[in-house]
């Protein structure tokens, strides 16, 4: 009996010791990097939709500027926040900052700032959404479609996956 116990005690500890040792990260696939990659650009994005609508409604219902001058300031600032959280925070995986990386962030930006205005402009003056939650909805629509262009050409063109990591 005494035999017995002993065995099973050095059994458990064993069990024990196996069981307390760390896995070894399972390696990453495609598919679950895209899905933490558009997570990533996800935080970021919302971020930055919420310094957009907290602008442009301070600015449009708070202080009564005009709308499309709103919009744009709001796509402006939001723009320049969400630099530094791709950079810093999405994308850091990615090549290292260059003067070509920053362009190419402000000229797709500016792109998709043109693309939300007009959208907006479409709703806004064109369908006459000019009630606070009728603009808000237009500058919603207007950021989403607008963001779909912007995740495309920010992971394809501005942080480009660098050849020499392996991820």
């Amino acid at each position: 009996m005494t035999v017995q116990l002993t065995e099973i005690a050095e059994i458990t500890e064993v069990t024990e010791t196996r069981a307390a040792a760390p896995l070894a990260p399972a390696p990453t696939r495609p598919v679950t990097r895209v899905v933490l990659e558009v997570v990533k650009f996800g935080i970021v994005g919302g971020s930055g939709v919420l310094v957009n609508f907290l602008v442009f409604n301070l600015l449009l219902h708070g202080l009564g500027w005009q709308a499309m001058t709103a919009t744009v300031l709001a796509s402006c600032i939001a723009m320049a926040t969400n630099y530094l959280g791709f950079r810093y925070f999405a994308y850091r995986d990615r090549s290292s900052r260059t003067r070509s990386q920053i362009i190419l962030f402000f000229v797709f930006s500016g792109l998709g700032v043109v693309m939300e205005i007009g959208l907006f402009w479409v709703g806004y003056h064109g369908l006459g959404l000019r009630g606070v939650l009728a603009s808000n909805a237009a500058k919603a629509l207007s950021i989403v479609l607008a963001s779909a262009f912007r995740f495309l050409v920010y992971r394809t063109w501005v942080f480009q996956q660098d050849a020499h990591r392996t991820v």
